[in-house]
């Protein structure tokens, strides 16, 4: 074979790989069962809008279960939900725009800078307009009342979780990070009714973290979700529930934005509990201080 032909030949196949998610529904339809079908026609009829939706709320709008979303995923040959989303994306959106949101492949530095500040900025003032203060007060109340505390956060959502664990043992809190979904299950299966979990995902969808938090909730410990407005698996196994909003809950599976919002966040609750108790809060900060200053030059 040529070096011409093998190109071709290439090609054809990258051309078979891409083929449209929404073509291969199309084709299936007929021979899925009635419950599978339904979900497939409405995600036919409503592509643009299931891109933007978590699981929970595709099966609510298709009269149909988390798990039958599951199995028609498997039936189209998928991994599940969240690789149909990306699909469904990469036939309706510019690629481009799976890096971040706003961007154009023809943009400068400046636009690039201008666009991730602007939906940075965008991002934290809606999450402080979304920001309920009933729920938040009730957080720090949950927080302030538990003897010990667990930070769930796994992938992009890690980090953030580090942070918060970080922030409130600097407080004198015996708060601890899991980040490892095995751990993070054993450790949910042991907690009680003395602590207080805290959940961090930005799809609120992450199977790992969905199920610790069941298990924590099942194992009598208060739970606190952080995730994207809407409906998620998460927020049903969580007493309170923090809304962040970012644009890129419309095309992208991991978190850009919402960091930003999250880390927000975590600031107010852990300020809000340390305001809670100034003054031993103080005397704890002053000790992490002179304990760190001991490390640096």
């Amino acid at each position: 074979m040529s070096g011409k032909q093998r190109l071709a030949s290439s090609r054809t196949a990258e051309a078979e790989d891409k083929a449209s998610i929404l073509t291969l529904i199309r084709q299936s339809m007929r021979t899925l069962p009635p419950t599978a079908r339904r979900i497939a026609d409405y995600i036919d009829k409503h592509a643009n809008d299931v891109i933007r939706m978590s699981i929970t709320e595709l099966a609510e709008q298709a009269e149909a279960s988390e798990g039958s979303i599951v199995g028609l995923c498997r039936r189209l040959g998928i991994d599940g939900f969240q690789e149909l989303k990306i699909l469904l994306s990469r036939d309706l959106v510019d690629p481009v725009r799976l890096i971040q949101e706003d961007l154009r492949e023809t943009d400068s530095v400046a636009d690039v800078a201008e666009h991730v500040f602007a939906a940075h900025i965008a991002s934290l003032q809606q999450t402080r307009q979304l920001l309920a203060m009933p729920a938040l007060t009730k957080a720090v109340e949950i927080i302030r009342s538990a003897r010990r505390l667990e930070v769930y956060g796994i992938g992009s959502s890690g980090p953030i979780a580090q942070d918060l664990a970080y922030r409130l043992l600097q407080l004198g809190r015996d708060a601890k990070v899991v980040s490892d979904s095995h751990i993070q299950a054993v450790s949910a299966a042991m907690t009680d009714s003395s602590t207080a979990v805290i959940t961090i995902s930005h799809s609120g969808s992450t199977t790992e973290t969905v199920l610790a938090t069941r298990l924590a909730r099942d194992a009598g410990a208060r739970t606190i979700g952080i995730t994207r407005m809407g409906k998620s698996p998460l927020a049903r196994y969580c007493d309170i529930v923090l809304h962040t909003i970012a644009n890129e809950t419309r095309y992208r599976p991991e978190a850009m934005s919402s960091r930003v919002a999250q880390l927000a966040l975590i600031d107010t609750l852990v300020s809000c509990c340390a305001l809670a108790d100034a003054g031993r809060s103080v005397a704890k900060l002053e000790l992490s201080a002179r304990i760190i200053a001991g490390k640096r030059f």
